[in-house]
């Protein structure tokens, strides 16, 4: 085993790594960027290097950098976690070149794998069933035409070198194909620089359904499937282990298949084998078909630790340290079920707009595994991807363990940044994914319902007492209620993302108080554990940045209202398109003197590893362009400038 191992990464990955090394006795080092300079990660490890500038490119991109950090503290191998440069095989190449230890796959394995037209020839001629497409290298449109008409409408154009739904068209008629294939062409050729598509069957009720191997270089078992088919816009939101559905018989056809997958390059360590799954007519042993490989850890890699009961981290380090496999197939069982939810700091009711802030308040509750890589006080910055941890469960039966996730969810407490919490919990209760009934397009089906803002109701009430109890900070003891003529009254307003909330609060005893919103009037009794409201145990009030109350399900942030505070936007109104977040332009649409109508596009932002149209609010005319392109912008920048309305 290692003495000292280096993390090229950051967050949640790099926190998990750690806690497996402690408990192996191997030391860890950190890198770092400026904007991560007090996170969770460097503080967790026995020593920490700065590596440059916050944007990945200058920091955890410059492969060259790390090794030499590597190098310098004695470290004998690096950890790539995943994404950045885990899945570089030139970034192996060099780390061996420089005579250190890659935790991961080899070069070769991983180009192997690296561009999906090249994976599916190879899995074809490994035995392994791929769906039905073209993946030659003739980029003709004509001859591209020709191979969808023989495929047969719906068909998906993929970018050969994608990945993150890049590059990605659906086409369901020929009319529409020449269109979709010149916008693959062009995203993919912005995101990955090559241009190149393969063309494949659409499954009209697609399933995403993975498996995760384990290999040593000279043999290789799987350790059970993962459903991921929970996605939005083809990133996935929850995951779980095993499949629902899944026949001993399928599951031994898709493990097989797997093992040979990965045998047939040499693999070694964790990868995930990613299959597409006709749910039309159940689980079928002959319709699921290979899609690509991942040749690293994967994010969803908890729900198979929990109900294998095995460490892949653990494994990881072990292989890459020389050891062969440390269970045959026939000595790894599956006992329960396991769900993992991705939290994210993310504006919902904007369209999933990645957020920023500090985070004033994170707590996550007993009976669930959170990774995270961030804690109270931390910020999440807009340089990388903006999850905040993955909540995970595990049950006995996948019932149970979505009722516990569920509950979880509920349970979990974020303040200072808006989240995606309200939606994983109405994912969590969808009484069709409850039901096991599970495909790609259920989300996108359902996402109105899934989004709804709750209706206003007693809960709601109960929280705004409980808010302005806190702000009100009534003082305590026995005569604390006293008034000569009646119950001592308290007028208080806070401001919540509503606008003001007016009470008055009347003690009618040291412990007891009236408290009356908007003509409606609730009891409230303080105990131990706080204030009481309308029967309802006492909620969780966190003062950090402003008052916090967490119900479950619920929660509400308010600040104590000052009458002389003014909207720092007021006066934009609908003439000046402002930045909703730090990020960087990539594109202006628009000149000075061009009329624009209401919804089109100004300008691209990219931020959180995403871009994002700004649209114009109004129909009206460009009075100025106040960005240009590679421009970084701070959040609440004035980005275009629309001629007054008459």
């Amino acid at each position: 085993m290692f003495d000292k191992i280096l993390i090229a990464n950051r967050g949640e990955i790099a926190c998990r790594i750690i806690d497996t090394a402690r408990k192996l006795g191997v030391a860890t080092v950190a890198v770092y960027s400026d904007a991560d300079a007090r996170a969770r990660h460097v503080q967790m490890a026995d020593q920490a290097v700065p590596i440059g500038g916050p944007a990945p490119r200058d920091s955890y991109l410059r492969g060259e950098a790390i090794i030499a950090a590597a190098l310098a503290t004695g470290a004998q191998a690096i950890h790539p976690g995943y994404g950045f440069l885990s899945e570089n095989p030139d970034f192996v190449d060099q780390v061996t070149a420089a005579g250190l230890v890659f935790i991961g796959p080899s070069a070769q394995a991983i180009r192997a794998m690296g561009l999906k037209d090249a994976a599916k020839a190879l899995m074809e001629q490994a035995g392994v069933p791929v769906v039905p497409g073209y993946h030659g290298t003739n980029q003709d449109p004509e001859h591209l035409a020709g191979a969808a008409e023989a495929i047969g409408y719906p068909v998906l154009i993929k970018a050969v070198a994608g990945g993150g739904g890049k590059g990605m068209r659906r086409v369901d008629a020929p009319a529409d194909f020449a269109t979709a294939l010149a916008s693959a062409r062009a995203e993919a050729a912005n995101a990955f620089g090559n241009e190149a598509v393969l063309i494949e069957k659409y499954i009209l009720s697609p399933r995403h359904i993975e498996m995760q191997v384990f290999g040593d270089g000279r043999d290789a078992v799987h350790l059970f499937e993962r459903d991921c088919s929970l996605q939005r816009r083809h990133q996935k939101v929850i995951e779980e282990a095993p499949a629902p559905g899944m026949t001993d018989g399928m599951r031994a056809a898709m493990g097989a298949a797997a093992v040979r997958a990965a045998k047939a390059i040499g693999y070694a360590g964790a990868g995930t084998i990613e299959f597409i799954v006709d749910g039309s007519d159940g689980l079928r042993e002959d319709r699921f078909w290979f899609m690509e490989m991942n040749t690293r850890l994967q994010v969803e890699h908890p729900v198979t630790e929990a109900i294998t009961g095995l460490d892949l981290v653990e494994w990881q380090l072990r292989v890459a340290a020389g050891e062969p496999l440390p269970l045959r197939q026939d000595q790894i069982s599956l006992t329960g079920h396991a769900f993992e939810a991705r939290l994210y700091a993310e504006d919902v009711a904007a369209g999933f707009l990645p957020a920023t802030g500090t985070l004033a308040h994170l707590a996550f509750p007993p009976g669930c595994r959170a990774d995270t890589g961030v804690r109270s006080g931390d910020v999440i910055s807009p340089w990388y991807d903006p999850m905040i941890a993955k909540v995970i469960t595990h049950g006995p039966t996948r019932a149970i363990a979505l009722s516990q996730l569920a509950r979880a969810l509920d349970e979990t407490h974020v303040a200072g940044t808006v989240t995606n919490l309200g939606f994983l919990s109405a994912l969590a209760r969808h009484p069709g994914f409850a039901a096991g009934q599970v495909d790609t397009g259920l989300i996108g089906r359902d996402l109105a319902a899934l989004t709804a803002v709750p209706v206003a109701g007693d809960m709601d009430l109960a929280l705004q007492a409980t808010a302005v109890l806190a702000a009100a900070d009534l003082p305590q003891g026995p005569l604390a209620g006293f008034a000569l003529w009646g119950g001592l009254a308290h007028t208080v307003a806070v401001t919540g993302p509503e606008g003001v909330i007016a009470a008055q609060i009347t003690l009618t005893a040291a412990d007891r108080a009236t408290v009356t919103l908007g003509g409606t009037s609730v009891q409230a009794h303080r105990g131990p554990a706080g204030w009481s409201v309308a029967g309802q145990p006492p909620f969780t009030v966190v003062l950090a940045g402003g008052i916090h109350v967490f119900a479950p399900g619920r929660s509400l942030t308010v600040q104590r209202h000052d009458p002389l505070a003014r909207d720092a936007a007021a006066g934009a109104g609908s003439d000046v398109t402002l930045a909703p977040m730090p990020g960087l332009v990539k594109a202006v649409a628009v000149v000075a003197g061009q009329a624009v109508a209401q919804g089109d596009a100004l300008c691209i932002l990219e931020a959180m590893k995403m871009e994002h149209a700004l649209r114009a609010a109004r129909d009206g005319v460009v009075a100025e362009v106040l960005v240009q392109n590679g421009q970084q912008i701070e959040a609440g920048a004035a980005l275009i400038r629309l001629e007054a309305e008459a």
